[in-house]
This record gives structure tokens, C-alpha cells and sequence, in this order.
């Protein structure tokens, strides 16, 4: 008889624990608060997928930096500076092409100053 008690007394005080330690708590939110997160996931992950790529990793790496913590500080930033960062990666060229080419260029120039190459004389 004092087990039956004993044992119906445990089961009634574990039904009750765990009904009240998994509730949900729900609340609604607004249409704006649904697109900016959705705007910042998008934004992350254009983000992601650039410090996926190889040669921006060996270039952080290049830096001194992990691409673990630079992907951590891209997620840390404020909804506005994610913003302006996606909005600068849409704007820079893609491969860097023209970058190489000016290098290139300005290499060649300073050949020719130096009397090292001929490139110009025929221009």
C-alpha cells in the first residue's frame, strides 16, 4: 500500500515537471520583422558563400586571419553593415581581372623606365 502511494506520488510529480518544462512559447510578428531576417539570411549567406571560396580563404589565411573567425565577424555585424557588404561584393569585378591587369601594366611601365624592356618603343 505505501509503495502504490509512493509510486503514484513520483509518476503524478513527473507527468508535472515535464508538462511545464517543454512549453512553447509563441508570439506574432510583424511582416516587416519576417523580411528583414530573411533579408540578413540572404545577405549571410552570399557572404558564406564568398569566404567559401578558395582563393579568399588563402588570403585570409595570407592575412593572419582564420576564415572561421572572419565568417564569425560577418555574422556579428549590425543589419546595416551587412548590407553595405553584400552591396560591395555585387560591385567589385568578378575575378579581380582588372586588378591583374593593372599590376601588370604598372610593371611594365616601370620596365621600360628602367631601360629593362622595350615594350612602348614600337607604340
Amino acid at each position: 500500500m505505501f509503495t502504490s502511494r509512493v509510486l503514484i506520488f513520483l509518476q503524478v510529480l513527473v507527468f508535472t515537471i515535464v508538462s511545464t518544462v517543454g512549453t512553447a512559447h509563441a508570439a506574432v510578428i510583424s511582416n516587416s520583422d519576417h523580411f528583414v531576417q530573411t533579408e540578413r539570411q540572404q545577405q549571410l549567406a552570399k557572404v558564406e558563400s564568398l569566404f567559401a571560396r578558395d582563393v579568399v580563404q588563402q588570403q585570409l589565411v595570407t592575412l593572419g586571419v582564420s576564415p572561421a573567425d572572419a565568417m564569425a565577424r560577418a555574422a556579428a555585424l549590425s543589419p546595416a553593415e551587412l548590407t553595405m557588404l553584400a552591396q560591395h561584393m555585387d560591385e567589385l569585378p568578378a575575378g579581380g581581372i582588372l586588378g591583374v591587369l593593372g599590376v601588370v601594366l604598372v610593371v611594365l611601365i616601370v620596365l621600360e623606365l628602367l631601360d629593362v624592356t622595350n615594350v612602348f618603343s614600337g607604340l
